[in-house]
């Protein structure tokens, strides 16, 4: 599909927005259009999403055409790229952390990868960012309906929440019935954000430690306060002494930090967690919480990507590039003129040791990403502005274990929108429509039959 760079101002030219259909299954008579999906990021690819997890939409795929999209800047829309080699040194995206020694130095770093950002990506660059997209997407409606009354169904996790209040709050008489789990905060500054996260990200990781302490030859015993101080522990000496793998591949405490918050993001990956802790522990195996997902595997060969290296190949730096870009779209707060080698050194250390106190291994992780939008232009305010948009009720799903959209980004976006109705879900894991059939009961009766209950229902773990 091909869209303005801006809406604003439709002749600064257009860029190409992917999508991919599954077509309802059900009889016609019964079908209710176009079903527009977002998996999060901002960087996943909502093709490639939808394609892999098809199944777990099948009821909803009886009446509706399944829509998943790139947005632009993503994947095979336009997209975006820093170049395969990543900063220079250091950086926000650098697995070595802020150079907080060398002010002068780690900004002149990330200066420099933001310049390499719009060198390797092109036009669109400019133009990524929650409002833009939202904004795609209802090209998107009015294409596919072929019409430009009949109103947008949405069902956003993570991320895509933000852009489904964001649609909501630009169209709102365009909003049809929207669903949003996994509730993402649309007034915290980065660093704001970054702090909830590890505290939620530390809830979580105790409550998976409670479970451990309840687990037969649970590594860490049963005491669960000490079991924090080991795991903490773990981190700590990972950094001094890392743990070399088969391949003679470092594993650092760092990648153990990234390991354990990707298993927390499903209940189900915690037995996995809990035996891949136990071989680090005990036989200095790094494998398991390799397997887990961290350290990231090396981009592939220019020649053998996904799409064979050809010129419509997606750069495999997409997935972060966009992230970072796109983040930084929506944050107000940063600009070229404004940073300088004082303030990045007077920022992180006064931030660090409310970090720590969140998460002594979550915390500095987080930290890293108050830096991610140094050496690029401020963004917009609007997300930040909005406030009663005026649109129809909205859906929102929280979940109260949730490492990564903290349940009080819940509260906060329905207190903004106005106009919303909250499942309380009190599992675990990042998303409640597939850990909970009682979450999927009420999330699919809503976007089926328009069946929607007053004020807040709650869901329980496992329920």
């Amino acid at each position: 599909m091909t869209v303005p760079l801006d809406h604003a101002d439709p002749a600064r030219g257009t860029t190409h927005v992917a999508l991919a259909r599954i077509p309802a299954t059900g009889p016609a008579h019964r079908r209710l259009g176009p079903l527009l999906l977002n998996f999060g990021g901002p960087g996943a690819s909502g093709i490639a999403l939808l394609a892999a997890n098809a199944t777990t939409f099948a009821t909803l795929g009886e009446r509706y055409d399944l829509i998943g999209f790139d947005p632009r800047g993503v994947g095979h829309s336009d997209g975006i790229s820093c170049g395969a080699g990543g900063p220079e040194s250091g950086g926000a995206d650098s697995d070595d952390g802020p150079v907080t020694d060398d002010a002068a130095g780690e900004l002149a770093a990330l200066r420099a990868h933001a310049a390499r950002c719009a060198r390797y990506s092109g036009p669109v660059l400019p133009y990524v960012g929650t409002v833009h997209v939202a904004r795609d997407m209802d090209v998107i409606r009015r294409v596919l309906n072929r019409r430009d009354d009949r109103k947008l169904a949405y069902l956003g996790f993570s991320y895509g929440t933000r852009l489904g209040a964001a649609y909501a709050a630009l169209f709102p008489k365009s909003t049809g019935r929207m669903v949003l789990d996994g509730v993402d905060t649309l007034s915290e500054p980065l660093a704001e954000q970054a702090l909830v996260s590890a505290r939620g990200q530390q809830r979580a990781l105790d409550n998976f430690l409670v479970w451990c302490a309840h687990r037969p030859g649970c590594v860490y015993g049963t005491n669960t306060r000490t079991a924090k101080e080991e795991v903490d522990a773990l981190v700590e000496r990972l950094d001094r002494a890392p743990l070399i793998g088969q391949d003679g591949s470092y594993f650092t405490g760092r990648d153990a930090t990234a390991a354990i918050a990707q298993a927390l993001y499903s209940e189900t990956e915690w037995p996995r967690l809990a035996d891949a802790l136990a071989a680090a522990e005990h036989r200095g195996d790094p494998l398991g919480l390799l397997q887990l997902g961290s350290p990231d595997e090396p981009p592939p060969d220019d020649d053998e990507d996904e799409d064979g290296g050809g010129p419509d190949a997606v750069p495999p730096d997409n997935a972060a590039a966009a992230l970072a870009a796109v983040n930084c779209a929506d944050d107000p707060d940063r600009s070229n003129d404004k940073a300088s080698p004082e303030a990045v050194e007077r920022e992180l250390r006064a931030l660090r040791p409310e970090f720590l106190a969140a998460s002594r291994i979550f915390g500095p992780y987080q930290l890293l990403t108050v830096l991610a939008c140094y050496g690029r232009p401020a963004g917009t305010d609007f997300i930040r502005r909005i406030d009663h948009p005026g649109a129809p009720r909205v859906l929102l799903v929280g979940t109260r274990g949730d490492p990564a959209t903290p349940y009080e980004w819940t509260e906060e976006t329905a207190r903004r929108l106005g106009s919303a109705v909250i499942i309380d879900h009190k599992g675990e894991g990042h998303t409640g429509y597939t850990a909970s059939r009682c979450v999927s009961g009420y999330v699919d009766g809503f976007l089926l039959d328009g069946r929607l209950p007053h004020g807040t229902r709650s869901c329980p773990s496992g329920g």
